[in-house]
């Protein structure tokens, strides 16, 4: 679907008739440098640098000054916030990161190519996760849109931004997969699953990149971490993750192998061990696998301080084994908090411990990016240009669209969705995060900003203006046993006394007794979830579940808006409200998203990218698991609990009704080379329009290996009016069927008999059955 279409539902006017999402290209931008122009240019510069200066491009340094607003305070262990200006001036770096105000990034490229020898521009990185001044819903909650081209449109948008700042890379997407919740950082990425992660990899990294490097208002796409972090042990960041290789070649690999398919100009390495090796110095992971079989080209830099960290890991001896380590193992550039230790490399060479020939090999692919990105032409940005980029309102409508579509309806008994406008003259809107800007919405760049967030609590009372009363109180206070990272950005969290815990809960009750109605935010505070925000529990945080008890003891109808960055254990929630509206952390316009949602002006249609637990008990869990020898008591396994999900993959309600007709395939078997095509009928057999997911699923019943019950093998999101059908057609080949045989340890097609299910979540029941010709073999 076009975005301009999309965009016509959105309570924004549009500043012109002209393309939604506008990418203004600099001033003076020139036209994108080849890669084969960039490699040459790149080779006689390579021939003029000392070596001083080849090992200060594999350098990048964090500008602490930017990222920390004037009055905060770092975080313990963080370095002194002292700009780079001697380092930069020293071409000691070849990379910055956190550079986002375009006065610093003149000053640094003033410095770096009017006070060095060869003149040579710096690269500015930043986390362009979930937005830059625009926020848009975070990445798992986009990935429930099941919506690729959205998210591409989306992430169009940041770069927009982020180029007009003067940032000419990202630390995006994170393509981890992760399925097990506890893990904090799986707010940042799709999900649980390798092809839905995929699609959303490729996306993103056409959405950042655009037609490719060098194009005009776009940046580079680094795709993180390699490989494996989302399987740290316990869900605890940092910790070891241990992979098959099975598990690493079918699950977490298809990702960045799209990434890189997508065009993707860096990969950042993990932090953490991955079968006892760290990721960062491991040869069989970024030369032999990135390099080898993903056939990867761009350049690779290290998470932050990575390399450093080899010597904490108890791998490197001191920070020169670390640097020789890591650089012959693959690594390119070294990212740090502090000074580098890829300086060490210096005397390594000339001790005859690295050979110059790998040092030149990675500042060629240096660069050459930056010849690509056209800096030698123009490393400035235009601060004026900059600030229409940012102000332009195509990017808040576009922000409001995605969190409309990132929407998952997970309960709706008795319709009691949605809500009509008007019909309750006083609405009470109760919960931690029901009117907090900060929660809806982060931005490290721009922290202001949070204040122009339009909150749940905002986005209802604009929608009802004038035909309710709005009221809102938070009830309880959410904190965090061990404080977040980033508390400093925020200042110091002043903690209710016991007294006032007490009168704040009384409060909400007395709200809820004088409301027609309750919309009441549940979930976890956005510092709860990310980076250093792994949780050994899955139920509501704080006194919550005390809260909704007390508002539903008050006999008002009430509805739940979770905000979150994770699967929940909603037990005591699920069973007692009637209607649960998943918005995670929805972005700049997300309040307003969820208004249109809740009153019946947009229709949920997004699925949960993720397995919902019953409790933390049951993690890992997720849909693509092997039949096992008992395949007949999987939902027994434990006696004290059922051991299915709450929630399955895939699911989410509507306030329409859909059926999907069973598949038809235009032949039997899938010949080698073949392909053979898959079609449904969806229909929208209820009396509002609205969006279906529909998706297909297929299971190897025998081969060389078990292979899961069910796998995602294709999706297709479409907008029907009441009564509309239309045919949804899927297209599989030999990449639908091969898998990694941990035996033959490669690629294997094995002939024999699939099923295959077309439906609404993973659990779909149309099925068809087809067959795999040929002989077994091998599989590219």
């Amino acid at each position: 679907m076009r975005m301009s279409h999309l965009l016509a539902g959105a309570a924004i006017a549009l500043a012109s008739a002209g393309p939604v999402l506008s990418r203004p290209a600099p001033p003076a931008a020139a036209a994108p440098v080849s890669e084969k122009d960039a490699e040459a240019r790149a080779d006689r510069l390579l021939a003029k640098m000392t070596l001083e200066e080849k090992v200060g491009q594999l350098s990048q340094r964090f500008d602490i000054a930017s990222l920390f607003p004037t009055g905060a305070v770092a975080p313990p262990g963080m370095p002194p916030m002292t700009p780079l200006d001697d380092n930069v001036r020293k071409a000691e770096l070849g990379a910055v990161l956190f550079v986002h105000d375009p006065a610093v990034a003149n000053k640094y490229q003033k410095l770096a190519v009017e006070q060095t020898r060869l003149k040579i521009p710096l690269l500015l990185g930043y986390d362009v996760i979930w937005g830059m001044r625009t926020m848009f819903p975070v990445p798992i909650a986009t990935a429930s849109s099941f919506d690729p081209a959205m998210v591409e449109q989306a992430r169009g948008v940041a770069a927009s931004e982020a180029r007009a700042l003067g940032i000419h890379w990202t630390f995006a997407p994170m393509i981890d997969i992760a399925r097990d919740p506890r893990w904090g950082r799986i707010v940042e990425g799709a999900g649980e699953d390798p092809y839905l992660g995929a699609a959303m990899a490729a996306a993103q990294v056409r959405g950042f990149q655009g037609a490719g490097i060098g194009t005009p208002g776009h940046i580079i796409a680094g795709p993180k971490h390699f490989v494996g972090y989302g399987a740290s042990m316990g869900g605890r960041d940092y910790d070891s993750a241990y992979l098959s290789d099975s598990e690493l070649h079918n699950v977490y690999l298809p990702p960045f192998a799209a990434a890189i398919d997508a065009g993707a100009g860096n990969i950042m390495s993990a932090y953490m061990d991955l079968n006892d090796v760290p990721a960062s110095a491991n040869r069989t992971l970024l030369t032999d696998i990135l390099r080898g079989e993903l056939g990867f080209k761009g350049w690779v830099v290290t998470d932050a301080s990575a390399v450093h960290n080899l010597v904490k890991q108890g791998f490197a001896e001191d920070k020169t084994d670390a640097s020789i380590r890591a650089l012959m193992a693959g690594v390119d550039m070294e990212m740090s908090m502090s000074p580098n230790a890829f300086s060490t490399l210096v005397g390594a060479v000339r001790a005859s411990k690295v050979p110059m020939k790998r040092i030149d090999e990675a500042v060629r692919r240096i660069l050459t990016v930056k010849y690509r990105l056209g800096l030698f032409e123009n490393p400035y940005v235009d601060a004026a240009a900059a600030q229409r980029v940012l102000d332009d309102p195509a990017h808040a409508a576009a922000a409001q669209v995605a969190a409309e579509r990132s929407l998952v309806l997970l309960r709706n008994e008795g319709n009691a969705l949605p809500l009509v406008a008007g019909a309750q003259k006083r609405v009470a809107v109760i919960g931690a995060m029901a009117d907090s800007p900060g929660d809806t919405t982060v931005s490290l760049a721009f922290p202001q900003d949070a204040a122009k967030a339009v909150t749940i609590f905002k986005g209802i009372s604009e929608r009802l203006n004038g035909v309710a009363t709005v009221e809102t109180t938070p009830g309880v206070q959410l904190s965090r046993l061990v404080p977040s990272p980033l508390a400093g950005l925020r200042g110091p969290a002043k903690l209710w006394t016991p007294a006032q815990t007490a009168d704040e809960l009384k409060k909400a009750v007395d709200l809820a007794r004088r409301s027609d109605v309750v919309i009441l935010t549940l979930g976890e505070k956005i510092e709860m979830s990310s980076e250093q925000a792994s949780r050994s529990d899955l139920t509501l945080p704080g006194d919550q579940r005390k809260l909704l008890d007390a508002v539903l003891a008050t006999g008002k109808p009430v509805v739940v808006v979770l905000m979150n960055g994770r699967p929940l254990d909603l037990t005591g929630v699920y069973d007692k409200v009637p209607a649960i509206l998943e918005a995670w952390y929805p972005g700049s316009r997300g309040g307003a998203a969820v208004a249109r949602a809740l009153f019946g002006d947009v229709n949920p249609g997004g699925k949960t990218p993720v397995t919902w637990p019953r409790s933390v008990g049951q993690v890992p869990t997720y849909y693509a698991r092997n039949l096992t020898h008992n395949p007949d008591t999987a939902d027994k396994r434990y006696w004290d609990a059922p051991s299915t999900p709450l929630i399955p993959f895939g699911f989410g309600l509507s306030y329409t009704s859909f059926t999907i007709a069973p598949p038809t395939l235009d032949k039997a078997e899938l010949a080698p080379a073949g392909r053979i095509v898959v079609s449904t009928t969806v229909t929208n057999t209820g009396k509002r329009a609205g969006d279906e997911v529909v998706q297909l699923y297929i299971h190897q019943r025998a081969g060389r290996q078990s292979r899961p019950i069910r796998l995602l093998q294709g999706f297709e999101r479409v907008t029907l009016a009441p009564g509309e059908s239309r045919q949804v057609r899927f297209t599989l080949d030999e990449a639908n069927v091969r898998y990694w045989n941990s035996v033959e340890r490669g690629w294997v097609i094995d002939p024999g008999a699939f099923d295959l299910w077309v439906g609404n979540s993973s659990t779909a029941q149309a099925h068809a059955t087809f067959t795999v010709g040929g002989k077994p073999r091998a599989a590219r």
